[in-house]
């Protein structure tokens, strides 16, 4: 993973279009954090899905054809949805806590309005 991340940052240093550059600096943002987490759970030594550390992360499944999305307890579909080619927001510890308290009020069919820095 370390090797890929730097083979990215790599070239998002050189002489490449501003759109590529675009794409590429939202994949070190999420590749950074995939990283992240990947040593914290090693660290932590979570080695079964049913682990809370394991449970807290955004997690992708197919099932007969369709994509959920599960966070915790929550499972939602997903819904394809395209955001563009625009700029990320680093994720941090405090994104991913919007994230777990946004899709757990989705699940309940609840709403969330987040404000501020996480927020915007």
């Amino acid at each position: 993973l370390e090797n890929d991340l730097q083979d990215i940052v790599a070239l998002v240093r050189g002489k490449v279009p501003k759109q590529v550059r675009k794409t590429l600096s939202a994949l070190v943002t999420l590749d950074v954090h995939a990283r992240d987490v990947t040593i914290d759970l090693n660290k932590n030594q979570v080695s079964s899905d049913s682990d809370f550390q394991w449970l807290c992360q955004l997690r992708y499944y197919w099932e007969n054809d369709d994509m959920f999305v599960r966070m915790i307890n929550s499972t939602c579909e997903y819904g394809n949805e395209y955001l563009g080619n625009s700029f990320r927001l680093v994720v941090t510890p405090l994104t991913d806590r919007c994230y777990r308290t946004l899709i757990g009020a989705y699940y309940l069919h609840l709403g969330g309005a987040p404000e501020g820095p996480a927020g915007t």
